[in-house]
């Protein structure tokens, strides 16, 4: 049979080939046929080895010759899509680099395809092929880049991008684009241009897309807020709320009317508000309740579950929002703003948690009132609702029992919350301050350190920390909580007030002062502030000082008889006896049943030589105070050195010596100004705190006490006595 008659014939057509060698496949399989078919020719040998036949490597520079003859074989069609396919590229990763945050290198992805993209369009033209530019793609580029113009914040190069979009009768969609535009004039805040960006974007919005038709009417919203026209931006709110309501707008609209004054209006549109069912069904409350019971995080399941509850938190937290501000607007008695907000909850039935918040901020409304048995009582009612209200409730309880000085209860209602959720930092921090009240400083403090493990910037408890050390003579550890202090809430009055004590009680006075008179450029009129800093320069020697500091404190607080007292005996040592004569009168002015500052007064006339002045105060004294042996005793003296009869005071002290034993004077102008005296009468004590950073400054300055006191011979030797910034309890809030 012929090789290639037969079947061969049938499968492969030859014409036009008679005279040219057959293909390279066919000619092999017809030299292997011709091979073992001829006669006395032995069959081929097997291969030994590659180098034996004659293989050799091929060069690699052979490997590139099949795509170089394939790009020699390229188009000039097929060249542009090729260069398209590049541009289009440099847009997608422009869009990543966006989305990572990467916005600067995402702008220049975007400037290189538009330069790439730009030369496209040049040599079509010049090649006459105008009707094949790719107007999606110069879209898609121009777009992208005004996009990136707009994230890095250049809104003039970006508005005119888009100038030249929606100008270009190419792109007939293109009008949608005045929405950004729209949105760089409000971030302008020219917000004119801006509500005219968008009534031009929403004209040509078919009525069926009504997702973006809301939108825009919603930013056209927005934009009449932000120019104070709010009866304007009622109209687009109620224009959303009608067709396709949303919990935002409702929240917008509630603060509109707010804005007016007009509360029936709050009222109707908070009851429209509820009336919108809440993303994700039931299902999601059903979960979050049992985690809570069983103390668990609930499980993310999927992504459109994920997006719901975000749905779901966003709405309520806008219910909660406007609920608070109905309960303390509508009505000028906040009791009945609350009940009635209440209410309206209650009817919803899809609101327990809300409805939970508005009775606490109800409570501490009552709080707020000093109606504290009110206050507890709506706390006690969470006790038959859900734990963690009941935990919350609790914690408030104990801060509320804490104020009436009800430790005993405190400490019951703190066990509470602590069982109810271990991990409440502010339970912790009320439970250690029971501890601290019992003078049970180790507890007090491993529960403060507890509260400090859960939540690091605990305010209370790192303040608390720091006073148990103080009590228990840890300076360092007292110094190292405070310091941690100062840099969480810095310039805070009464950090910096315990920063200067305890330098102040280690002896490092310098250290001191130093954190004092930072304190005084925070409160600059608190007088017992500033008479701490005076005691300090006068331990120090720096008498001018001392001086300055206790004058300003008088100036503040001119009846504290402590600073009467020291710059009285200041001026009396100083031999300028008629400046101390004014403040020992001031004082005998507050104290006028203390015979001691008459008789100081006496004694400056007499330093004086005026005699006759002190002989007729110490006659004064005399008549109201006839049993004062010192007043006799100069009364005789003086009577003698003026030659006046003085035998029935010289009688009178007889028998007074005579009556009683003999006691030391009150009196001697060899004395010391007095030492340090605690004008802020702080024992350590507990001081209810609500849950802020720190105190105000009208709360932060110490006030005065009732006064002591003070023997003037044992002066020098008052020491300041305990300072007591109290330990913060906490009332935790919804």
């Amino acid at each position: 049979m012929d090789p290639i008659g037969g079947m061969q014939s049938k499968m492969y057509d030859f014409k036009g080939m008679e005279m040219r060698p057959p293909p390279t496949a066919m000619n092999d399989k017809f030299q292997k046929k011709t091979a073992y078919g001829a006669p006395g020719r032995p069959p081929p040998t097997a291969m030994k080895s590659h180098m034996g036949t004659g293989y050799q490597k091929e060069p690699p520079q052979k490997l590139n010759a099949a795509p170089k003859l394939a790009e020699k074989n390229l188009t000039e069609e097929d060249k542009f899509k090729e260069r398209e396919r590049e541009v289009n590229k440099l847009v997608e990763d422009s869009a990543s680099a966006k989305i990572k945050g990467q916005l600067s290198k995402a702008l220049d992805l975007a400037k290189e395809a538009a330069n790439k993209e730009r030369n496209i369009r040049r040599l079509r033209e010049q090649d006459g092929m105008i009707e094949q530019i790719n107007f999606e793609l110069t879209f898609s580029v121009c777009v992208n880049l005004a996009n990136q113009f707009q994230l890095n914040g250049m809104y003039k190069e970006a508005l005119n991008t888009y100038t030249l979009i929606v100008k270009n009768k190419n792109y007939p969609n293109s009008g949608r684009l005045r929405v950004n535009m729209g949105n760089i004039y409000f971030a302008q805040r020219n917000y004119p241009m801006a509500i005219k960006m968008y009534r031009m974007a929403l004209d040509p919005v078919p009525q069926v897309n009504k997702d973006m038709r809301i939108k825009i009417i919603k930013n056209i919203g927005h934009a009449f807020i932000k120019l104070g026209e709010y009866q304007d931006a009622i109209d687009s709110y109620e224009n959303i709320m009608d067709n396709e309501p949303d919990f935002q707008t409702g929240f917008n609209l509630i603060v509109c009317y707010y804005a007016l004054g007009d509360k029936e209006n709050m009222k109707r549109w908070f009851a429209k508000m509820l009336s919108i069912e809440l993303p994700g069904g039931e299902e999601f409350e059903e979960e979050e309740m049992l985690a809570i019971d069983n103390k668990e995080e609930v499980k993310k399941t999927d992504p459109l579950k994920d997006y719901l509850k975000s749905e779901r938190d966003k709405a309520l937290a806008y219910i909660s929002k406007a609920s608070k501000l109905l309960s303390t607007e509508i009505d000028k008695d906040l009791t009945q703003g609350y009940d009635w907000v209440l209410e309206t909850l209650k009817s919803a039935t899809d609101y327990p948690t809300i409805e939970s918040e508005i009775e606490m901020a109800k409570a501490i409304h009552y709080i707020k009132l000093k109606e504290f048995d009110k206050a507890i009582e709506v706390f006690k009612s969470f006790e038959k609702k859900d734990k963690v209200m009941m935990a919350m409730a609790a914690n408030n309880i104990s801060f509320l029992y804490f104020l009436e000085r009800d430790y005993e209860n405190a400490e019951k209602y703190a066990q509470i919350a602590t069982e109810h959720d271990r991990y409440n930092a502010r339970a912790l921090v009320n439970k250690g301050n029971c501890y601290f009240l019992k003078s049970e400083f180790e507890q007090a403090k491993e529960h403060y350190l507890e509260a400090i493990g859960v939540e690091a910037n605990c305010i209370e408890a790192i303040f608390n920390l720091g006073l148990v050390n103080k009590r228990m003579e840890l300076w360092e550890d007292a110094l190292q909580a405070f310091d941690k202090l100062q840099t969480i809430v810095p310039r805070n009055p009464e950090v910096m007030f315990q920063l200067g004590h305890i330098h102040e009680i280690v002896g490092n006075l310098k250290q001191a002062i130093k954190w004092y008179q930072i304190l005084i450029t925070r409160i600059p009129s608190d007088p017992g502030i500033l008479l701490r800093i005076g005691t300090l320069y006068y331990k120090e020697g720096d008498e001018l000082q001392a001086l300055h500091f206790h004058q300003e404190s008088y100036r503040y607080y001119p009846s504290n008889i402590e600073t009467i007292s020291w710059l009285g005996i200041y001026f009396a040592k100083s031999d300028l006896y008629e400046k101390a004569i004014n403040f020992f009168e001031r004082a005998s002015q507050i104290q006028p049943q203390e015979v001691k500052w008459k008789l100081m007064v006496a004694t400056c006339y007499r330093k004086m030589n005026s005699y006759k002045e002190a002989l007729k105060l110490y006659e004064e004294i005399n008549e109201s105070h006839p049993d004062n042996l010192e007043c006799l005793r100069y009364l005789v003296m003086i009577c003698k050195d003026l030659g006046l009869k003085y035998d029935h005071y010289s009688m009178q002290l007889k028998k007074l010596e005579r009556a009683q034993e003999p006691k030391p004077m009150g009196m001697g102008l060899g004395m010391e100004p007095t030492g340090m005296i605690n004008p802020m009468g702080h024992d350590d004590q507990p001081m209810p705190a609500f849950d802020n950073l720190g105190p105000s400054e009208e709360t932060a300055m110490p006030q005065p006490r009732a006064q002591r006191k003070i023997d003037p011979k044992a002066a020098e030797e008052l020491e300041w006595g305990d300072d007591d910034i109290e330990i913060l309890p906490q009332l935790q809030f919804k």
